[in-house]
């Protein structure tokens, strides 16, 4: 029986449709600017965000990095919330690239609060870094998928020129939160320095992000880009995926959304599960209770072909994805259910 890979969104595999638009794709080099696809990409992420412009790189965390490299200067400091993935996933990329500081907060479900910013912008004093950018992630992986309302957003966004802090958004499952939430992309992107925009979860392809920004921050970006390895010659073919999920995939999200709400539901009905966290994305968290232990009951799914994966002392993540069935998630819903 084929496994069920509920491990991460990353394991979306590019249908057959858009392996053609991969083939068929008009390609040049990419870092003399001369690929064709790689610029419709790039422009077509930047429109939908209301940006001015973008750059196609090969992962999240490389359109992250450089972000923050562009937005700050040694001894600054960033504000983010203690989950982020900038902070726990990238490798301590701040520290290494950017020579900046980390101001961690602990938020409700990381999601960050202007007052809560407000209280740590650290006093122009050569006693401190200087504050200077706040990065937000949505949908929050670390907390269960949770997601930004437009109005926390702006008030945020308020905060941060008041006080002339840049904002960044790790927009690594965005679009699982703009179908979640009902929002515009262009209406979200307006309150953003920087945005990274991820292709290769939920959306299905292979490889890739977006940095999107004004045209100055992207010029910049593209030095970033070059130091960093992550310049790509004939991208166009990876590109054309990156257009083809935009295109196709966005609207598909919501199932995902649906998916994950069923398998939390099914989690809440088996005695040994102590804890489900699940915020209406596609992302669920959830323990089993210390008797029977997490481990345990991943092991045991995975004797059923489910793949879940650990995500923390005695949690475990589930992951949901345009590669999962109706079919696959009634089997996991009956599975979870009666597992003892």
């Amino acid at each position: 029986m084929k496994k069920i890979d509920l491990r991460s969104d990353t394991f979306t595999l590019p249908c057959t449709a858009m392996k053609e638009a991969m083939l068929n794709a008009e390609v040049g080099d990419d870092v003399w600017e001369e690929d064709p696809t790689v610029k419709k990409l790039e422009k077509k992420v930047a429109d939908l965000f209301g940006q001015e412009a973008g750059l196609f790189c090969p992962s999240g965390t490389m359109t992250n990095q450089i972000a923050l490299k562009i937005l700050t200067q040694p001894q600054d400091d960033i504000i983010c919330d203690i989950r982020s993935h900038i902070y726990q996933y990238e490798g301590g990329g701040i520290a290494f690239n950017s020579l900046c500081s980390v101001r961690l907060l602990q938020a409700e479900k990381g999601i960050l609060t202007s007052e809560m910013i407000e209280e740590v912008i650290l006093p122009d004093d050569i006693h401190f870094p200087r504050s200077r950018v706040v990065a937000l992630e949505n949908t929050v992986n670390k907390a269960g998928g949770s997601s930004y309302t437009l109005e926390e957003i702006k008030t945020i966004s308020e905060r941060c020129k008041k006080n002339n802090l840049k904002l960044h958004l790790d927009g690594a499952r965005v679009f699982n939160a703009l179908v979640y939430r009902n929002q515009s992309s262009k209406e979200l992107g307006q309150y953003f320095d920087t945005i990274s925009v991820c292709l290769s979860k939920g959306l299905g392809a292979p490889v890739g992000s977006v940095l999107v920004a004004s045209k100055e921050l992207i010029h910049k970006a593209k030095r970033i880009r070059k130091v960093l390895g992550g310049g790509m010659r004939q991208s166009g073919f990876l590109a054309a995926a990156g257009i083809y999920a935009l295109d196709n995939n966005i609207e598909k999200l919501k199932q995902d959304n649906q998916n994950a709400k069923k398998i939390a539901e099914a989690l809440r009905n088996n005695n040994l599960v102590e804890e489900v966290i699940f915020e209406g994305t596609n992302i669920v968290l959830f323990r089993i209770n210390s008797v029977y232990s997490s481990e345990k009951f991943r092991q045991e799914l995975e004797k059923r072909n489910i793949l879940v994966s650990n995500f923390g002392k005695e949690w475990l993540r589930v992951v949901t994805h345009l590669d999962i069935s109706n079919e696959m998630i009634d089997k996991v819903c009956q599975e979870v259910i009666l597992l003892k």
